[in-house]
């Protein structure tokens, strides 16, 4: 039985990208846990992630555009504790170096955007970026764009952050708006090293 769940699992999961484990639990009749028991395996082998309330496609774009080798918008390699990635229209997955790239290009492409993940800045678990909270303005420097921007799941985690390193908690709303307003104030914005 397991096997055969995991395999329905599988199909729906490359069909939709993502689901909600309630989703999954309602389509094959079991329990919430037995579904969590189910995934386990397809997270171990890395064919999905957890996001915020489900799972969702793990892949790649197996044919990346050949002048990408980094960040879509700065060319910077790609650290997979910062990364933002971008599922769009007609199965294509962009990747930023970072949440403040991410929020970037997640602007200019939204029309496109089926689906949006960060990692959190402490746990490195895998969120869906509209339900994130970010950080900006803080003193720890974490070597990529600027301004800075962090990822966090929860909103009181990036206020406790905040409190011992200064900054500012914005929804993913405010700072989309936050950091292309700066950009454009910034003459010196990692889009113009292009």
């Amino acid at each position: 039985m397991p096997h055969a769940r995991q395999q329905r699992i599988r199909e729906w999961i490359q069909k939709h990208h993502n689901m909600k484990i309630g989703e999954i639990s309602e389509k094959l009749g079991v329990s919430e846990m037995t579904v969590y028991r189910d995934i386990q395996p397809l997270l171990e082998e890395g064919l999905v992630k957890k996001i915020y309330g489900g799972i969702a496609l793990n892949r790649v774009d197996p044919q990346p555009p050949p002048s990408v080798h980094g960040c879509v918008i700065c060319g910077r390699p790609i650290d997979p504790r910062l990364a933002y990635r971008l599922v769009l229209s007609g199965q294509r997955v962009e990747t930023a170096c970072c949440s403040h790239c991410g929020l970037l290009r997640h602007r200019q492409v939204q029309e496109q955007v089926l689906q949006a993940v960060c990692q959190d800045f402490f746990s490195n678990t895998t969120l869906s970026a509209p339900m994130a909270w970010y950080v900006m303005g803080s003193e720890p420097d974490i070597r990529c764009c600027q301004p800075q921007v962090l990822s966090f799941e929860w909103k009181e985690m990036a206020e406790k952050f905040v409190n011992g390193f200064g900054g500012v908690v914005l929804s993913f709303v405010q700072a989309a708006e936050r950091v292309e307003r700066e950009m454009k104030a910034d003459a010196d914005c990692c889009t113009r090293q292009k």
